[in-house]
């Protein structure tokens, strides 16, 4: 059983066309249905652009069935993959989901279902990831890790179930438990902030909150150690990114076979390993070398 693919598309028609491209290119897409979310125009400046991509949408085969969901209203991108993924969980049990912004390797599709098909029954995994942005390829090619990227990702109703959007209860639930560190990577990343700043209206990340949900319930997510999405996104178009290379991935062009794990548990280098990414390139002096080098160009963003 091939999952429906989940594509959320608002106001970039190439990236859209990039990624539907992407998509065609492997060889499941011809029996995989295709649900196209559209967003609606935010502001009347967003208007021509979002018409665009819902035109170009509409002109798009080489799939099983493609159905367009039009929104009427802004909804932003949280409330509509909260919504997508609810709904096609629990009418076909599994989703793959991808952003408008992703390219992905022609056996995306095969690993993708490959792996929701092997670990369908185990209860610890609930998430698979198929972005690996370190380029470290001493990485095993699959691994668990306990942590949920949400660049080109699947999961299932079961462990979609633990979904909680309540970001203050989460956050409460890390701080009282002290496990924030933890889920900072050892205080590398500052994934308790990006929580935080969710409950205080300062970003509407859906996926902060499934990373916590996931994390809080000691669920681990199958990874890759060879990317099969790369992000166009930072390229300065986005809502939710700004520009920069600095999760820049590039597409593993081969396939990527999924056995399952002979132990489901996190991998502790794999772990390192992130935590050494993040150190390299978001600890303080990185940082301030990066905003000087942005400001000197001109680009004056986030």
């Amino acid at each position: 059983m091939l999952a429906p693919i989940l594509l959320f598309v608002y106001n970039r028609p190439q990236h859209v066309v990039d990624a539907v491209n992407s998509l065609l290119t492997n060889k499941e897409a011809v029996d995989s249905d295709l649900i196209v979310y559209s967003d609606a125009a935010k502001t009347d400046n967003d208007s021509d652009a979002v018409n665009e991509v819902r035109q170009y949408v509409h002109s798009i085969n080489g799939f099983a069935s493609v159905t367009i969901i039009e929104r009427y209203e802004n909804w932003g991108l949280a409330r509509n993959i909260i919504d997508g993924v609810t709904t096609n969980v629990n009418q076909r049990g599994r989703v793959i989901v991808l952003e408008d912004d992703l390219v992905v390797s022609p056996y995306f599709l095969k690993f993708m279902n490959d792996a929701l098909e092997v670990y369908k029954d185990e209860p610890r995994v609930g998430h698979i990831q198929a972005c690996d942005y370190t380029g470290c390829l001493s990485l095993p090619t699959t691994f668990l890790i306990k942590w949920t990227g949400s660049w080109g990702w699947a999961t299932w109703d079961r462990a979609w179930s633990h979904f909680n959007p309540d970001g203050k209860v989460l956050l409460q639930e890390i701080m009282d438990k002290k496990l924030n560190r933890k889920f900072d990577f050892d205080g590398t990343y500052r994934y308790t902030r990006m929580l935080r700043r969710q409950t205080e209206g300062k970003n509407n990340s859906w996926a902060i909150r499934w990373n916590a949900s996931l994390f809080l319930a000691d669920i681990l997510s199958l990874n890759v150690g060879r990317s099969l999405v790369s992000n166009s996104g930072f390229d300065g178009t986005g809502t939710n990114c700004g520009s920069g290379g600095l999760f820049h991935s590039t597409l593993w062009m081969d396939p990527l076979p999924v056995e399952k794990l002979p132990m489901i548990e996190e991998n502790a280098y794999a772990r390192k390993i992130m935590a050494k990414y993040y150190h390299r390139h978001f600890s303080f002096w990185p940082k301030v070398k990066r905003r000087l080098k942005r400001t000197l160009r001109g680009d004056f963003g986030a």
